[in-house]
């Protein structure tokens, strides 16, 4: 009989061909799909060639997701230069998953700060992580590396999602194989239902501060509990993304009917299979929070483990407040913001930068209860878009790309180019990650971040904030 597995195990074992996999095993294991981007994906195409051949072809080319979302939106020559290398790439091999830049002029720079005029009408997709589920490339049960370490995002999706090198990625490309050594799981289970004033944001700076930015090192970190099932599909990307500032190998969360709907929805496969936990299955570490008890948190400078409740910094004075990238760009983000937003006016300036083409488009059409606009209502929320309502409260609105999260070239949108301090949707607040290596960032939730671009100060959302924030239709299918 084969041992009891956690969910990540039974993927190893399907993808290795084996009954069952222990932790600590090395298994040569299959790999469903490789995403690689501007960043390393030159790096990992200059190792494909070297060790497999100039004319050397990929080991399957509708698995192989190449998106350009780092540094997009910049006139630095070599950032260009390194989205040619992948257009160069996609071409040579006819790959059928490329998300171009199709606005970008490579000799007289890129139009920043908002090359695209209609997010419906461009070929780019936006950040990464964001753009995989939109376009089909997550199943539950696969297996998905990308040469990005916020890759475990896509676990939410009940898949073993996680981050290589450009030397590991390169040897997938030409084999479609990898070897990996089994995580062992911890298992973090919340239970009751999600209030009306924390996202799943709050839930994963409660884990980091729990076990420390390293607590997770090389190991699956599985969400579990009703309050899980509480959060939106989008809302449990946030839990999974951040797996990685604990130092996880991979997060991953149950199937359920959210799941289920938003991939038939949208993949472009049927061969998955869902992947459950077996009874019995063992764990490394447990540990339980009940959402009821649970308040709104920030992550201070410079560490994302660096927890205190928000009400404890109400006195730390702001200069920036950001709204955006994977962790925090997704379009039911895009609206808690806006729903506190909504009739203010910003005190402090605060930039905002939606996930992925897709979630901008959204923001055009949907209404603060995320649905589709109704200009005939006498609701102002059902007749205002969220990006009006964003746009109306002072916010400076840009395109979609990861922007400052990653700091980027000086004319990024949102970077911190000063020693400002700075609240933000990012995930990560280390010395120099948003810009200059003299600023400070607070990582929260949007809410935190909304009610904290209102008033100036670090803010706990609960005085802006008391009843339930509808998202309606947003980021379901």
């Amino acid at each position: 009989m084969p041992r009891p597995m956690t969910m990540t195990e039974r993927i190893f074992a399907r993808h290795a061909g084996r009954e069952d996999v222990s932790p600590g095993d090395n298994v040569w294991m299959g790999v469903d799909v490789l995403m690689t981007h501007d960043v390393c994906g030159p790096g990992t195409i200059g190792i494909f060639k070297k060790e497999f051949g100039e004319d050397a072809e990929p080991w399957d080319k509708e698995r192989v997701v190449i998106i350009p979302d780092h540094y997009v939106f910049t006139a630095d020559g070599k950032c260009h230069r390194n989205v040619q290398i992948l257009r160069d790439f996609v071409a040579q091999h006819n790959l059928k998953y490329y998300y171009d830049p199709d606005f970008l002029d490579t000799d007289e720079g890129s139009g920043f700060p908002n090359p695209y005029r209609d997010p419906t009408q461009t070929n780019y997709k936006g950040v990464c992580h964001k753009a995989l589920p939109e376009e089909g490339h997550c199943r539950p049960g696969e297996v998905l590396l990308g040469t990005d370490s916020h890759t475990c995002t896509a676990g939410a999706f009940g898949q073993f999602a996680t981050g290589v090198g450009n030397t590991d990625a390169a040897f997938v490309l030409g084999t479609g194989k990898t070897w990996m050594k089994v995580p062992p799981t911890m298992k973090f289970t919340f239970h009751g239902q999600i209030p009306p004033y924390l996202t799943a944001k709050d839930l994963i700076l409660a884990v980091i501060g729990q076990i420390g930015f390293a607590g997770a090192t090389y190991k699956a970190m599985y969400f579990h509990g009703e309050g899980i099932n509480s959060l939106t599909l989008e809302d449990r990307m946030t839990l999974t993304n951040m797996a990685i500032e604990a130092g996880g190998k991979n997060g991953i969360c149950d199937v359920d009917d959210k799941t289920l709907a938003y991939v038939n929805a949208r993949s472009n496969r049927s061969d998955w299979e869902v992947v459950t936990e077996d009874d019995g299955a063992e764990y490394c570490y447990e540990h339980a929070w009940d959402l009821g008890t649970l308040e709104p948190l920030v992550a201070k400078p410079h560490s994302p483990d660096n927890k205190d409740l928000a009400r404890n910094c109400e006195d730390i004075q702001l200069d920036q407040a950001y709204i955006g990238s994977c962790t925090g760009g997704k379009i039911t983000d895009m609206i808690f913001a806006a729903n506190i937003l909504h009739g203010e006016q910003v005190k402090i300036p605060t930039f905002v930068v939606p996930g992925s083409t897709e979630v901008h488009a959204d923001m055009l059409r949907l209404n603060l209860y995320g649905e589709a606009l109704d200009e005939t209502s006498t609701d102002s929320k059902a007749k205002t878009s969220v990006y009006a309502a964003l746009e109306n409260a002072g916010c400076k609105m840009g395109p979609a790309s990861c922007a400052a999260c990653l700091g980027g070239p000086v004319d990024t949108f949102g970077r911190l180019n000063e020693p400002k301090l700075c609240i933000s949707t990012t995930n990560r607040n280390f010395p120099g990650r948003m810009g200059h290596k003299e600023a400070g960032v607070f990582l929260a939730s949007p809410l935190t971040t909304a009610a904290s671009a209102l008033t100036g100060h670090v803010t706990d959302p609960r005085e802006f904030v008391s009843e339930p924030i509808a998202t309606g239709s947003a980021g379901v299918v």
